[in-house]
C-alpha cells in the first residue's frame, strides 16, 4: 500500500507537471488549441477538460457522492485560462482531502456507482492512486498531437511515474 507521504508528493509533482503543460499550451493559437488532433480526446483542449473532469469526478467519489454526469460548467471552459481556474479549485479541494487523510482511511474500501450505473469498490489508496497516475498517462498523448506544430515541438515534456 503506498504511504500518505508519497501520495502527497506524487499529487505535487502531478500539480507541477499539470502547471507546465498548461503554460506550454498558452503558446498555442486558439485554432491549434481546439483543433482535432487525432488521440482519444479529440483536441489539446478536450485532452486537459477530461483530465479536469477526471480529477473532479474522482474527488466526488472520495467524498461518498457518485456522479452520474459531467459537471454542467465543464463545456464552459474552452480557454487555457479558464480550465486553469477551475483547476485550482479543484486542486485545493483535493489537497484540502489529502490534508485529512490518515493511514486507517487509506486501507479503507471506496465504493461509488459510475456514470453507467455499475458499482465498484476498490481500496481508497488504489483510487488515489490511479487518479494520480491518470494525468501523466493521459497527457502524455497531447505531446503526440502537438508534433506537426513546429514552433512547440520539444516543449511539452511529460514524464511518468511508475512505482
Amino acid at each position: 500500500m503506498v504511504t500518505i507521504p508519497t501520495l502527497r508528493e506524487l499529487y505535487d509533482y502531478n500539480y507541477w507537471a499539470r502547471d507546465r503543460q498548461l503554460e506550454v499550451c498558452t503558446t498555442l493559437g486558439e485554432e491549434q488549441f481546439h483543433r482535432p488532433a487525432g488521440n482519444s480526446f479529440g483536441s489539446v483542449r478536450d485532452t486537459f477538460a477530461h483530465l479536469l473532469d477526471a480529477e473532479w469526478v474522482w474527488h466526488e467519489r472520495f467524498r461518498g457522492r457518485s456522479l452520474r454526469s459531467d459537471p454542467p460548467w465543464l463545456a464552459g471552459l474552452r480557454s487555457v485560462d479558464a480550465l486553469r481556474e477551475r483547476w485550482k479549485l479543484v486542486e485545493a479541494d483535493l489537497r484540502d482531502y489529502l490534508a485529512g487523510l490518515d493511514a486507517e482511511a487509506l486501507g479503507r474500501p471506496l465504493t461509488y456507482v459510475n456514470f453507467a450505473g455499475k458499482t465498484w469498490t476498490y481500496p481508497h489508496w488504489q483510487a488515489l492512486f490511479h487518479l494520480v497516475n491518470h494525468r501523466p498517462s493521459t497527457a502524455g498523448r497531447s505531446p503526440r498531437s502537438c508534433a506537426n506544430w513546429e514552433q512547440n515541438q520539444g516543449r511539452l515534456i511529460c514524464l511518468s511515474i511508475t512505482i
